[in-house]
């Protein structure tokens, strides 16, 4: 059985968030779950697919940071199957260079992704913004346009009053778009204010507003309320008008 890292005892007075690391390399697993441990979070561990899923399902975890490449069942699988438990952060871990395995991992929902090699350093502050984003607001107030809402305190969003399954960075991402109608944003822009981040694959955001669009927009192909801005980025237009 792999360890289960408990927090110390000053962190477990208050909520501490439950981190799933699934990856077959003992190295690599001991090295990330060391490192959030030291950074205050319950961490579990599961070597394979199945195993992840039984730790998901008997504990609930809080974000997954799940390896892409496992034995039998890979990450794409487990993402799947987790998610169709109920929505919960992932940041998969990848192959330096395997671009079209990374556009698949956000394709599926994953959050972020951090590639191999990497600073354990770095991917816990990927969890902690994952985390902090991820976590209800309090705002006191609706978004609404095009019929569209959204709750940011329930982290919940409608389309013509039927709930849509966004992933968290779908969420957000549809949040930012409401809170700035007509205003054109390019994919550095978006990194920066709904991902957090100065840097990154600029491909996360395309890939994050295409499936956006493929669950807000009566036609996806000819999108209507996300536009593309040519030369710039996308904007968000709630009349839905064509330019």
């Amino acid at each position: 059985m792999q360890p289960l890292y408990e927090p110390h005892e000053a962190e477990s007075a208050g909520e501490t968030a439950r981190i799933l690391v699934v990856d077959d390399d003992p190295t690599v697993a001991e090295v990330v779950a060391g490192y959030l441990h030291r950074a205050g979070y319950l961490v579990d561990r599961a070597d394979d697919g199945p195993t992840a899923l039984t730790r998901a399902a008997a504990h609930r975890p809080d974000l997954v940071v799940l390896d892409l490449m496992l034995p039998g069942m890979d990450g794409l699988e487990v993402c799947r199957r987790m998610r169709d438990r109920g929505p919960v952060p992932v940041i998969m871990l990848t192959a330096r260079g395997d671009e079209d395995d990374r556009i698949l991992g956000l394709e599926v929902g994953a959050d972020d992704y951090v590639t191999k090699p990497f600073s354990p350093r770095e991917l816990v502050l990927r969890v902690e913004s994952v985390l902090r984003r991820s976590r209800p607001s309090s705002t006191g107030y609706r978004l609404a346009a095009a019929g569209l809402t959204v709750d940011p305190d329930a982290r919940r969003a409608t389309k013509d009053g039927n709930e849509l399954a966004l992933t968290l960075r779908e969420f957000d991402l549809l949040a930012f778009f409401l809170r700035h109608p007509g205003r054109a944003f390019s994919r550095e822009d978006l990194m920066r204010e709904v991902w957090g981040w100065d840097f990154g694959d600029l491909s996360t955001v395309t890939v994050h507003v295409r499936r956006l669009r493929g669950k807000v927009e009566d036609d996806p192909a000819r999108p209507r309320l996300i536009q593309t801005v040519w030369g710039v980025g996308y904007r968000f237009e709630p009349a839905g008008a064509v330019h």
